[in-house]
Parts: structure tokens; C-alpha cells; sequence
């Protein structure tokens, strides 16, 4: 059996009709997942992210919680990761950053998937529309997550543009036909940023994650080539030889991504005021937040409630 990261999509891009029916019958490939698991109670998510860490980083914390209370998660990179290293590239380090994706959405308690485009090669195509539209068709997702289409780096921007053309597409019945379409818009949200032209990230939502920053900072540890190693602007210097400074690099690098969500909180501590009162608000130190797509379904804040099911905790 194929493992769990090579998707359903990518099945179709090496297998012909015949043999794709025969994988359908033996596999259970989701061909009718939208109408299999129409009356399924819990929520279904779906995050995409240009490079195997984008979602982790973006939505580790409220990922961990959807999957805690029983609802279903899948983060999605789009492109492979087969760059982003200053020392490894190519095929075996895409096959480096897809075991740290998956270790790491064990950690989460979540699905994970990275298809095969080239790092820093991904372009808005009508064929990568399609790849999109049938994963978030076959997820069944109630709500899709991504970056907006306004960031410095081109993978980033062409995954929100990406996503925003498939917000509609996903009802379309006779686009991507072998893939029923959704009978409900999802709702569509982004990440946040700090780009400010032509607009800046306005929450809709914002999310505590005290109760799960230590695993959201395991799940991060994991990804072991991105940040102790430093990615693609890191450098041997990153990678010290005495274990007393690799310890230290560690908690470093930790307690960077801590500060990241400690940031966040306090940038939009008015926001966590709308969701949980501003004397509760007031005394919570990590979170996430998230902004609504004006494409695909618009939430009223009792919507976002349900999807975002953590309130009163």
C-alpha cells in the first residue's frame, strides 16, 4: 500500500484510468468522499503551506487542539522542500523534510502530505488548481487554511492564489469531475503575516494555545533541517560540534518560536478579547490567529465558534 503521505492526487499523476479504478476498489481511494462522509459529525481541516514547516509553524498549536477533541487535520505542503538547505538539496533532502513532516504530525496527532513540485518552482497552473480542488473535495474540509497571496517569497504567494481559486471551484460540479463537488462552500482563512500592501492581515480570530505550546514546540523540534540546522540561509556556523552549544542552539531555537506565538497574543490581544473576555484574554501568553477569505463561505462569529471549538476552556 502506498504510506500515507503519497496522496491520492499524486496516484493520479502516475497512473492511468484503468489501474486508478483498480487502486479505488483496493484501496478505498476517496473517489466519493464527499458523499461517504457527508453525515461525519466532526470537523474536517485542511492546511496548505508553500514548504514542509509553513503549517506547522502557522497552525501546530490549534491543529493539536482540533486533534485532541477527535476532529481531523491534514497539513499540506505544496512543494517539496528540495531547496531549502544551505548544505542538502534535491531528492534526498525532499525525502528529509518529508520524514520530519511526518514525525512531526505524529507529534500533532494529524495527516500530513508534501506533493511533488520543486521548491521555489511553484506556479498558479490550471493543473496545480486541479491538484488543490481535488484534495480539499476529498477531504471533505469544513475549513481551509493558508497564507494570503501578498508575501515575499514567491511559493508563499502563489499557495494563497492557489487556494483562493479553488475557494469557488470546489462547488463546480463539472470541474475536476472525477472528484464530486463540495455541496457546501468551506470557509476559506489565512495565516497571518506582516506585509502591509496592498493590505494588512486583519484576524477574524484569535486562539490561546497555552495548553499546547510545549507540543506545538516539540512538533517544531522535529523539523530538525529548518531551524537548528537553519534552512536555506543557514550555515555550517549553525551547526556547532560542542554538545553543550548544540544544547544551547536547541533552547535558541525554541525559545524563538515561543516569542513567535507570545507575539502574536499581545498584537491581537483585542481580538482574544472577543472570544474569551477581556479579563481571561489579558492573561493569555501564546496564541494563533487567523483571517477570513472573502471568497468562500462567510463566518459570523457563532460559525467561528464551532469551527474553532476551544472558547470557554
Amino acid at each position: 500500500m502506498f504510506p500515507h503521505h503519497f496522496t491520492s492526487i499524486n496516484r493520479r499523476r502516475f497512473l492511468g484510468g484503468a489501474a486508478l479504478a483498480l487502486l479505488a476498489a483496493r484501496f478505498g481511494a476517496r473517489t466519493s468522499s464527499a458523499a461517504s462522509i457527508s453525515n461525519d459529525p466532526k470537523l474536517r481541516i485542511i492546511c496548505f503551506g508553500a514548504h514542509p514547516d509553513d503549517c506547522e509553524i502557522q497552525a501546530g498549536g490549534v491543529a493539536a487542539m482540533w486533534a485532541a477533541k477527535g476532529h481531523r487535520v491534514k497539513f499540506v505542503s505544496v512543494t517539496n522542500g528540495d531547496i531549502g538547505h544551505w548544505r542538502e538539496a534535491g531528492g534526498p533532502l525532499a525525502n528529509r523534510r518529508r520524514t520530519e513532516i511526518i514525525e512531526t504530525a505524529k507529534i500533532l496527532g494529524i495527516a500530513t502530505a508534501a506533493l511533488d513540485i520543486h521548491d521555489g518552482e511553484l506556479e498558479p497552473t490550471l493543473e496545480n488548481r486541479r491538484m488543490l480542488t481535488r484534495l480539499i473535495r476529498e477531504w471533505n474540509a469544513d475549513l481551509v487554511l493558508s497564507p494570503r497571496p501578498n508575501d515575499y517569497h514567491p511559493d508563499h504567494r502563489y499557495t494563497g492564489v492557489l487556494v483562493q481559486d479553488a475557494a469557488f471551484m470546489v462547488t463546480v460540479p463539472f470541474f475536476c469531475p472525477d472528484v464530486p463537488a463540495l455541496k457546501k462552500n468551506p470557509v476559506f482563512m489565512y495565516y497571518p503575516d506582516r506585509f502591509q500592501k496592498p493590505n494588512p492581515f486583519q484576524p477574524d480570530v484569535a486562539v490561546s494555545i497555552d495548553s499546547v505550546i510545549e507540543k506545538k514546540l516539540n512538533a517544531l523540534d522535529a523539523l530538525e533541517s529548518q531551524f537548528y540546522e537553519g534552512g536555506a540561509n543557514g550555515s555550517i556556523e549553525d551547526v556547532p560540534g560542542d554538545p553543550a552549544k548544540q544544547k544551547e542552539r536547541r533552547r535558541a531555537v525554541r525559545a524563538g518560536f515561543d516569542k513567535r506565538n507570545r507575539d502574536i497574543a499581545t498584537r491581537f490581544r483585542a481580538k482574544l478579547a472577543d472570544f474569551y473576555g477581556k479579563d481571561a484574554a489579558e492573561k493569555i501568553q501564546h496564541a494563533e490567529a487567523f483571517e477570513t477569505c472573502e471568497y468562500g463561505r462567510q463566518p459570523d462569529q457563532a460559525e467561528l465558534k464551532k469551527l474553532f471549538p476551544f472558547f470557554g476552556e
